[in-house]
């Protein structure tokens, strides 16, 4: 038997991952990281670890009779993610603070935390399957239940972090959790999921934005696709590629942003077609495996949470960087968010998808 740290948000997927690991005789201590308590009307206090979701998910612990500790990690969430996340926005990005939080907290951090304290183990409710290979290699595959699949904001996990890490619930459908939970009588089984970005009120970042960084939203010119100017813009960071309400413009036929022009301070827009990206560039990439292979290779990319996976020709690069070349174009590529790359159901690793200038 092992002994295991589950990450305990209150809600019912992490609560059922403690009862499951604690029934099959491991031993089990649940933890929640506090990381955020809000900031005055600007910023919400992170749904994750609000004293209610905190309450239940102490709750769950007396009710299976194991240890439950709130390790504190305000500083390094306003670091690692809020303050990324405004900066992304400031430099013409359109970040997933989700998969910092992931990356930085929840598996770095608590993965440290765990191994001073002596535990086998962490366990988290991720939708999301680890298998090991004849080979002794970790791999990272996407959830049974393909509606909840996490593993896109989960790529940049590698052997180092697999060999600690527990996912019990990657083999179940969401329906079935449920019914697990509500048959253990387990205070979470019927709690609603939480959604939207967890620190920005009603998911308003742009709110956020003006109250952080009003330095960086700066007015400038709304050009189309041959420079003509066609409008104003109120500051770049409010804007996102694939964005068509909100420009103030107005066009026979419709306008979407098409970039974002951070060296000008100009928001460039134009027709659907010009949205289409046939190549992009990725950088910071990481593979699960812990190399890239020499030569160009072919995978699926995925460039949402929850896009379609489409066939692709990746080129490894020093440095971390990847070109990606589409079998097909992909609609509004958004630079900052993740591309990820799969071989059928297997994570092959991802990164962050760079701006089309950069290369």
């Amino acid at each position: 038997m092992a002994t295991i740290m589950v990450a305990m948000s209150g809600g019912v997927d992490s609560s059922l991952t403690a009862a499951l690991l604690h029934e099959q005789g491991h031993t089990v201590v649940g933890v929640t990281m506090h990381l955020w308590e809000g900031d005055d009307d600007h910023l919400a206090e992170s749904l994750c670890c609000s004293l209610e979701m905190t309450a239940s998910a102490r709750q769950v612990c007396n009710q299976l009779g194991i240890p439950y500790y709130v390790f504190n990690y305000q500083r390094e969430f306003r670091r690692a993610v809020v303050d990324a996340f405004v900066h992304a926005y400031s430099h013409g990005y359109t970040p997933n603070p989700c998969i910092a939080c992931n990356r930085e907290l929840k598996f770095r951090a608590l993965l440290a935390r765990a191994s001073q304290l002596g535990y086998d183990y962490v366990a988290t409710g991720h939708y999301v399957r680890r298998r090991v290979t004849d080979a002794n290699q970790y791999e990272l595959l996407r959830a049974a239940d393909r509606n909840k699949d996490q593993s896109y904001v989960l790529y940049m996990l590698g052997q180092a972090e697999l060999a600690h890490l527990l996912f019990p619930l990657g083999e179940y459908q969401k329906s079935e959790v449920r019914t697990m939970a509500a048959a253990r009588d387990l205070e979470s089984a019927d709690r609603p999921e939480s959604q939207d970005i967890c620190f920005v009120p009603a998911g308003d970042y742009r709110q956020l934005l003006r109250d952080a960084a009003p330095a960086s939203l700066v007015p400038g010119p709304i050009v189309d696709q041959h420079g003509r100017e066609v409008g104003q813009h109120q500051g770049l960071p409010l804007y996102t590629i694939g964005q068509r309400r909100g420009l103030g413009i107005y066009a026979a036929t419709p306008l979407y942003v098409t970039g974002l022009d951070t060296a000008r301070n100009t928001l460039v827009v134009g027709p659907a077609e010009a949205l289409l990206r046939h190549e992009f560039w990725v950088e910071a990439a990481s593979s699960v495996a812990a190399t890239w292979p020499e030569s160009p290779f072919t995978c699926e990319v995925q460039v949402r949470a929850h896009g379609t996976p489409a066939p692709a020709t990746v080129t490894p690069h020093p440095g971390g960087r990847l070109h990606i070349q589409l079998q097909s174009p992909i609609r509004a590529i958004s630079p900052g968010q993740a591309a990820v790359l799969y071989a059928g159901e297997r994570v092959i690793g991802g990164g962050t998808i760079a701006r089309p200038e950069a290369p």
